[in-house]
């Protein structure tokens, strides 16, 4: 199928993907730093959930969230580079009707459970630093298993729509996709029918999880701000303020380069495309590289589990 096929049809048996509009030309060198990203992401959240599977220390409330942190990012990047990837080298971009379906549920699923796994991480770190005399008693291992249990059925449950709507709306218009990887709001824009309640379902979707889950990280870090302010030395409040720090600028560079993909789909007509598509991209690249080094490897028990691994093997 030709990317100039723009006859009517209602149930395409295939889409095309664009990779970077307007960037096609540069696609092979794009590739380097979304391989290098990938690899990465891939290698650092293997490590983190090998190293923590092997010590039993590690078997604790922080480290569950990050395993299950881990897991997320390992899907949503390995949903979408792949098929990027292919798009890149060997302007693979044909994706079939059910592929394609198969993609956007993994990688709005996914998407929302990694926000609420954000937030049941800050949840553990405001009871660690305000209540730490509690912290085993009030996250106790069938809590964290709830918990988790809970940011499953919520990604699935809000997300569950979305292919069954997508797979009724009508396609007359063309079946290229201006994106490098399925979404919902991309193949909405292909539909040729009133897909306003679908967008306002959306809009729902969207302020359920970013709206609640930034909300509560918001309130978890603030209290933790100040229990920092609290600590009598200079050196514990600086140590304190890196580490929250960091934990920050992870969490807004999950959420700023996803909010701002949903605002454009919704006012940014004036947005260039092709920054859409790779800020869109930068979504499910930078977090899952950067979690497994600021989450795992900032740790000092991460470091010092993986020391011992690599130096008792060596022995």
């Amino acid at each position: 199928m030709s990317d100039s096929n723009t006859s009517n049809f209602t149930n395409p048996s295939t889409f095309i993907l664009q990779g970077i509009p307007g960037l096609e030309a540069a696609h092979v060198w794009i590739s380097i730093p979304f391989c290098a990203m990938y690899i990465l992401a891939i290698l650092g959240n293997s490590t983190i959930l090998f190293t923590v599977k092997r010590e039993r220390s590690l078997h604790v409330p922080m480290y569950y969230f990050l395993c299950m942190l881990a897991v997320t990012d390992l899907v949503v990047s390995t949903s979408i580079l792949p098929k990027t990837l292919s798009i890149f080298w060997f302007n693979s971009r044909e994706i079939d009707f059910s592929a394609c379906l198969t993609q956007m549920s993994f990688v709005h699923c996914f998407s929302a459970m990694e926000s609420g796994i954000l937030v049941a991480m800050g949840l553990d770190r405001y009871v660690a630093i305000c209540h730490p005399l509690r912290h085993s008693t009030i996250l106790t291992n069938p809590v964290v298993a709830k918990i988790g249990l809970a940011v499953v059925l919520r990604g699935a449950m809000l997300t569950l729509p979305y292919p069954f709507i997508a797979r009724r709306w009508p396609y007359c218009r063309t079946n290229i996709i201006a994106q490098s990887y399925c979404e919902y709001m991309a193949m909405g824009k292909l539909a040729c029918a009133d897909i306003h309640i679908n967008s306002s379902y959306s809009q729902f979707v969207v302020l359920s999880v970013i709206g609640l889950d930034v909300f509560f990280i918001t309130v978890s870090y603030t209290q933790i701000l100040r229990a920092i302010f609290s600590l009598s030395t200079k050196d514990a409040r600086l140590k304190a303020f890196g580490t929250c720090g960091s934990h920050l600028f992870v969490i807004l560079a999950f959420y700023i380069p996803g909010l701002f993909s949903f605002l454009t789909y919704q006012f940014g007509n004036n947005v260039p495309l092709h920054f859409h598509v790779l800020s869109a991209n930068m979504y499910f690249l930078v977090p899952p590289m950067l979690n497994p080094v600021i989450y795992g490897v900032r740790s000092k028990e991460i470091r010092g589990r993986l020391l011992h691994l690599f130096t008792h093997k060596g022995t």
